[in-house]
């Protein structure tokens, strides 16, 4: 079991959805405290991504903390990570 832990601006563009979005991928944040694996983003980032339709999360991994680094639709996800 892990314990989960958000960085500052995980919700930039989470806030931004409407409500349908919003609880879809909360259900899937709180999944994240059990699920045992996920991608490992590659090129050097330390990110993990979960995919689900068209929805991202990505968060990093420090023993049994896992700490949401953004939750959003592919487009914004597209945008954050260009960011980093």
């Amino acid at each position: 079991m892990f314990e989960l832990d958000f960085a500052e601006d995980w919700d930039k563009f989470f806030k931004k959805l409407d409500k349908n979005d919003k609880n879809r991928i909360w259900k899937r944040i709180q999944k994240l405290e059990e699920l045992d694996k996920a991608r490992h983003l590659k090129h050097g980032f330390p990110f993990f991504i979960i995919e689900s339709e068209q929805d991202r999360i990505a968060f990093k991994e420090k023993g049994k903390t896992r700490e949401i680094m953004f939750a959003g639709n592919h487009k914004q996800y597209e945008k954050w990570h260009k960011s980093q």
